[in-house]
């Protein structure tokens, strides 16, 4: 059934651009609920090291998928589509307009465009790979990806050892490129989508993240990582925040070192979040602080 005085609006943009604070403004304009698209906070173990929201900023809109997984479940693209698909008919019922916000640019192309189904992974394939590479570390993971899915490493994210565990697993369990399964057919919506991206000057982003980092360890992300030892091999903790502070629990790096990994491992991502986002044309640009015209441009959209 067509959904044509239904709308999602996105708000993407990289880590520490002021996605949450504008989310939740227009969230409040317009009396209605937010679907996060953030591949990590949806995991309930990770607070500090992801930037959930905090809790004050959770009550003052209702939130999906935050905190609504456990690091022991696989968690995926194809997965948030499904979530997201289904919140966004059930929350249609109250509202005409809902909010997506997130950094994890799959995520977002997923629920609006759709994915091929992957088909299920061998876990003794994941369980090798991810073991391989505490040893190997990404230069191995790297290497193997070159290697195995050489149309992949072309293109993929080589930096991101998420997205290199992900494209090694699916040619090792399948014999197919990862980007076999990322060329079906533009899934049709039965609702409106609008997209806002929001940009920072180069500068000011950098700052943003390192005043965020700092907060993170001062609001206690060495004991959150301490905590969560024993899960350390999970895919969900291979990421920024969480690997460099497992260098630095295994006296591997001191706390400034890790720190200062944190913080350019964190720039590096905010780039390729801001080089996926601006392939997409259908983003328009605004700084975080420019609501009144985010709030003209999505009248002028949506009338």
């Amino acid at each position: 059934m067509a959904l044509p005085n239904k709308t999602i609006i996105i708000i993407a943009g990289p880590t520490a651009v002021g996605k949450t604070a504008a989310a939740i403004a227009l969230a409040k304009h317009f009396n209605t609920a937010i679907i996060s698209a953030d591949s990590r906070q949806c995991f309930k173990e990770l607070n500090i090291g992801v930037a959930r929201p905090s809790v004050q900023e959770l009550l003052a809109v209702q939130h999906f998928f935050i905190g609504s997984h456990s690091i022991q479940e696989e968690v995926t693209a194809a997965l948030f589509e499904s979530y997201a698909l289904q919140k966004a008919a059930e929350l249609f019922v109250a509202h005409d307009i809902v909010i997506m916000v997130g950094g994890t640019g799959l995520y977002i192309k997923a629920f609006c465009e759709g994915l091929d189904a992957i088909p299920a992974i061998d876990p003794e394939v994941r369980k090798n790979i991810i073991a391989k590479y505490g040893s190997g570390g990404l230069q191995w993971l790297q290497q193997q990806v070159q290697e195995k899915d050489t149309a992949y490493y072309a293109v993929g994210e080589i930096q991101n050892p998420q997205r290199m565990m992900r494209a090694l697993e699916v040619v090792e369990s399948t014999g197919q490129s990862i980007l076999a399964f990322q060329k079906r057919a533009r899934a049709n919506r039965d609702f409106k989508i609008i997209k806002i991206g929001l940009e920072l000057p180069k500068e000011e982003l950098r700052r943003n993240i390192d005043t965020r980092v700092d907060a993170m360890l001062s609001a206690g992300l060495a004991d959150e990582v301490r905590s969560l030892l024993a899960f350390r091999q999970l895919n969900a903790l291979q990421t920024v925040g969480y690997a460099e502070m497992f260098d630095y629990i295994d006296a591997k790096l001191s706390l400034q070192e890790a720190t200062e990994n944190i913080k350019i491992h964190t720039r590096q991502y905010a780039k390729r979040q801001m080089t996926w986002f601006k392939k997409d044309k259908e983003i328009e640009w605004f700084l975080p602080g420019d609501m009144e015209k985010i709030k003209e441009h999505l009248a002028g959209a949506l009338s």
